[in-house]
């Protein structure tokens, strides 16, 4: 089989409703961690590059084998390799929850991640090609990006009752249940389906890609207790994968990474856009955990509950973000959400938003609202522009931006944090250490109104067009070449 038979509109919507379930795990798993950072840092006696690394071992991993596992679920089943993810997610899930200490849970997070990283992009690419209406496709996906906002308001909430109840152990229990329930109705549900020409393995570009995401993400986290001499040779390192990216992939028929999608005016734009908000969510996220239970004293639950205000609106923006990609484009979301995010980093650079219950209330909600917005867009944008059959390299592309986007966040924003707290204390220190921070999210989010801007009117749509016509053409070719 090649491609997705006609299916059922109920059989349609119990199909992305499987897919959701993988996102949810995925998703909650990152949520409820960040309200569990300070109890780990009690707990494993961890620094604050320690507990930078329990996130960024996982979106690091995740972002670096994205695009190796859309191409193989287009070449060998995206039922089979989803099926695979969630079970490999389900065990590492197991591995965390038993972890006797910091390094063991990092490398089981890389584990993790492993399973992870074969659950949303193949996802992504099964809702495409059960999709085939474009309208109803930016609903589904509008639906896809509400589980976002749905983990993020119960990651907070369940992650504080199970830390203040059981251990910060107890987190990674909830993936068992509903990982083994989505993988029971995909072997029941979900037809099995792959792309009529995939793309080979390109092994010399993954290790580029992993070189490259590597050595950027331990330079920076590293760079605070190291200092800059130390981690100099991984920031030269990193230079060097970038070259030799941009140098090798080009040159092969079938690369990890086609560098001809980027001609695309909306999909690049699709691409930095994902990189600037999930670097802001990241950064967000782990400024906002720190400063609750750190500076405010606050406990897991307590801080959880001051997050609703981000996490209910991002919830109900996202199926409305969705419906305005279907009827009117992506231009409207993005703009709403570079304006929001943009106001609420502004909040607590100039004004300390931290400091008052209202400003912090305030720059939360706004906070919620710009990244209720982004998500929908950026998918609908990456792969709707491309031919279906490479549906889910194009998926990955977008998906490896949102983790490259979560690294960076957390390795930039940890970095500048510890850097000005130094040997002071998070109380006394927080705030001011926080404000390089802040402004750094202001910049994400400008970035995010600008390019949303650029690459959503005319001139970037006639872009899109011609690059999927030479894609289209190049994959004619190449199967006519075949036959002969």
């Amino acid at each position: 089989m090649t491609a997705m038979p006609e299916l059922s509109h109920r059989r349609r919507m119990l199909v992305l409703a499987i897919c959701c379930m993988s996102l949810l795990i995925v998703s909650l798993d990152n949520t409820v961690l960040n309200v569990a950072l300070p109890s780990m840092q009690r707990d494993l006696h961890a620094t604050t590059s320690g507990l930078q690394w329990t996130i960024d071992a996982y979106t690091l991993v995740l972002a670096s084998l994205l695009m190796l596992a859309g191409s193989t679920a287009d070449r060998i089943g995206r039922k089979r390799v989803f099926m695979a993810g969630l079970t490999v997610f389900t065990i590492g899930s197991v591995l965390c929850s038993l972890a006797p200490d910091l390094s063991l849970l990092v490398v089981f997070r890389m584990i993790q991640a492993v399973g992870g990283s074969m659950l949303n992009p193949v996802a992504m690419s099964i809702i495409t090609n059960t999709f085939t209406d474009a309208r109803e496709r930016a609903r589904a996906i509008g639906a896809w990006g509400a589980v976002v906002g749905i983990s993020m308001a119960a990651g907070p909430l369940v992650g504080g009752l199970l830390v203040q109840s059981v251990s910060w152990r107890a987190i990674f229990w909830i993936n068992l249940p509903i990982g083994l329930v989505a993988l029971l109705l995909t072997l029941r549900f979900v037809p099995e389906s792959r792309a009529p020409k995939a793309r080979r393995p390109d092994p010399a570009g993954q290790v580029l890609v992993i070189a490259l995401f590597g050595a950027l993400t331990y330079g920076i986290i590293q760079a605070p207790e190291s200092g800059p001499g130390s981690v100099a040779p991984y920031f030269v390192i990193a230079a060097v994968a970038l070259a030799a990216l941009l140098w090798y992939e080009p040159r092969r028929d079938e690369p990890l990474i086609d560098l001809r999608f980027f001609r695309s005016a909306p999909f690049s734009g699709a691409t930095v856009i994902a990189i600037c908000a999930f670097s802001a969510l990241g950064g967000f996220l782990f400024m906002s955990t720190l400063y609750l239970q750190n500076v405010r004293g606050l406990d897991a639950l307590h801080a959880g509950l001051w997050m609703l205000p981000m996490a209910v609106p991002t919830f109900l923006c996202a199926p409305l973000s969705g419906r305005l990609v279907g009827t009117r484009g992506p231009r409207v979301p993005l703009l709403i959400a570079g304006t929001a995010m943009t106001v609420s980093a502004v909040l607590f650079a100039l004004f300390e938003a931290e400091t008052s219950n209202v400003t912090l209330f305030f720059g939360y909600v706004l906070f919620g609202v710009g990244f209720g917005f982004v998500n929908a867009p950026i998918t609908n944008t990456a792969v709707s522009g491309m031919p279906r059959t490479q549906a889910g390299v194009a998926a990955a592309v977008a998906s490896t931006s949102r983790q490259l986007g979560q690294t960076l966040g957390v390795a930039v924003i940890g970095a500048v944090l510890a850097s000005g707290i130094g040997a002071s204390s998070y109380r006394t220190a927080f705030v001011s250490a926080a404000r390089p921070g802040w402004w750094i999210l202001t910049v994400c989010g400008v970035a995010v109104l600008v390019l949303g801007l650029l690459t959503s009117g005319r001139w970037a749509h006639r872009t899109a067009e011609r690059t999927a016509q030479r894609l289209e053409d190049t994959e004619i070719r190449q199967v006519v070449t075949a036959g002969r």
